[in-house]
């Protein structure tokens, strides 16, 4: 089984590009989604804890977490602390079910992927990217987001420039829906046909 890292920094359109590999048949583990379920069942009372008030009925609240942890370091390296093991776990499940199914090809959505040393983890890795103007764009158009937001999250991601560099693939999201989704069936041809092609 191939295992496929896609990555990109925040408002690259790694979401899109997901969906259009799951849309070609490749199933995908999304972290943003683990992340979602997580919030509302295991890592509840392990945030409630780190995080006193920031959980409600027994789901955390994203807003609040927010609140507590943007621009505080240490609050996130905590946040990260309980929320990565979990997300790590969640994925290495779907793994695990799709080599015991002999699915051929599979995508771990990983938004922070280099940032979190998860290179190890795949065989190839997927880069969405996009220009810097068009990246702004849409992250600013997002409900409550902000220039210091934007600012305090860029900080943290590994440079689109650095991300590139280390792609097996790059997908440029800049160039519409039509040519992103070409790239990403050419790239599951190429997959498929390179392991349907080696000997056993």
């Amino acid at each position: 089984m191939i295992v496929v890292g896609l990555t990109g920094s925040i408002g690259m359109g790694k979401s899109t590009t997901a969906r259009m590999f799951a849309d070609a048949g490749v199933p995908v583990h999304d972290s943003d989604e683990a992340v979602h379920r997580l919030y509302a069942g295991k890592a509840a009372p392990l945030v409630e804890a780190a995080f006193p008030g920031t959980t409600k009925s027994g789901s955390v609240d994203r807003a609040r977490l927010a609140e507590r942890v943007l621009g505080d370091a240490a609050a996130l390296q905590r946040l990260e602390a309980i929320i990565h093991p979990l997300v790590r776990a969640d994925a290495d499940a779907f793994l695990a079910r799709h080599r015991a199914a002999g699915t051929p090809l599979v995508v771990l959505d990983i938004p922070l992927l280099f940032e979190t040393g998860g290179r190890d983890r795949v065989d190839k890795v997927v880069v969405v990217t996009a220009s810097p103007d068009i990246q702004r764009a849409r992250v600013l158009a997002r409900p409550g987001m902000s220039e210091e937001k934007l600012a305090s999250i860029l900080a943290r991601q590994v440079p689109d420039a650095e991300k590139r560099e280390a792609a097996d693939f790059i997908i440029d999201t800049g160039q519409g829906f039509d040519a992103a989704r070409a790239a990403v069936n050419a790239i599951v041809a190429k997959l498929v046909g390179d392991k349907a092609g080696k000997p056993a």
